[in-house]
């Protein structure tokens, strides 16, 4: 089992205020389970988080991970938000890294 911290992505651009937190996981892990996303098995949706608008997620097999990140661009839609939303999607390595990437994103 490879690492939890080598499973994990950072997805920034989440449509933070629209749904319940606990409904926009669920439309994040649906997102990230398609294939079309190039998506996987989710092991772990970790939303909200400390920063508005990022969440985290976890995946069962790191070789997701590989191919989620190669995807082009991540557009959320689903019938319960009023319109598609890009996401960013980056890998999570070490949390100073990824907090200071996200502020970069959020400014």
């Amino acid at each position: 089992q490879a690492a939890r911290s080598t499973r994990t992505i950072v997805i920034a651009g989440v449509p933070a205020g629209l749904l319940q937190d606990d409904v926009m996981a669920d439309i994040l892990t649906i997102h990230f389970q398609m294939s079309r996303n190039n998506g996987g098995d989710v092991e772990e949706v970790t939303y909200p988080t400390r920063i508005q608008g990022v969440a985290y997620i976890t995946f069962e097999d790191q070789e997701v991970v590989e191919s989620v990140l190669k995807k082009d661009q991540h557009l959320l839609q689903d019938k319960r938000l009023p319109r598609r939303y890009p996401l960013t999607v980056t890998r999570y390595c070490d949390s100073n890294v990824s907090s200071s990437l996200i502020r970069l994103i959020t400014l």
